[in-house]
């Protein structure tokens, strides 16, 4: 049987994380594809900063094509896994190399602008905005890279606008019937 890829993607603030809380709680093991760009950065850099990230993530893509984040993150993934839930998918073209090794299902989180704006102040995370200009700017990059296009065409969508226990129920609710027809 294939692996099943579970592709999470959703703009900043959307509530990616709580998904991935939960596929961790069920035993789905979880990959995050900005610790590829967090190791580069570092390797490159010496030291993670958000505006690092950013500019690693944009050279690696130019040096590499668009796909390498997709690439070394598959490449971390031990082979007996049959299910993996990979966090921060931002392209077709990364959505293409998982198709490539496996099945594919796209998992999309999304919550207004202002939810997520208000998010991210709250949050308080190193390099999250705490302007709106800022937030929009962050909006914009991640757009440039093709996340609209992979949330467009997701295979279910979480919206996220009421409470933390609200998303974690679509998001079992979502799993484990991935688990049942792939396990």
């Amino acid at each position: 049987m294939k692996r099943l890829y579970i592709l999470l993607t959703g703009m900043p603030g959307s509530g990616k994380s709580i998904v991935a809380e939960v596929a961790r709680e069920i035993g789905i093991p979880v990959y995050t594809m900005g610790d590829v760009i967090r190791e580069e950065t570092l390797r490159r850099h010496g030291v993670v900063t958000p505006e690092l990230m950013v500019e690693t993530s944009k050279r690696l893509r130019e040096e590499y094509g668009d796909e390498i984040v997709a690439v070394k993150t598959i490449e971390k993934i031990p082979s007996e896994y049959k299910i993996v839930l990979i966090d921060g998918v931002r392209s077709l073209r990364e959505v293409e190399v998982f198709k490539k090794h496996g099945e594919v299902v796209i998992i999309a989180v999304h919550a207004s602008p202002k939810t997520r704006f208000k998010r991210l102040v709250e949050r308080k995370r190193p390099g999250d905005p705490s302007t709106y200009e800022e937030f929009q700017k962050r909006d914009y990059t991640e757009l440039g890279f093709g996340i609209g296009s992979v949330i467009a065409l997701a295979d279910y969508v979480i919206i996220n606008e009421t409470s933390i226990e609200e998303a974690k129920r679509k998001a079992r609710e979502i799993l484990f019937k991935l688990v049942e027809t792939h396990g």
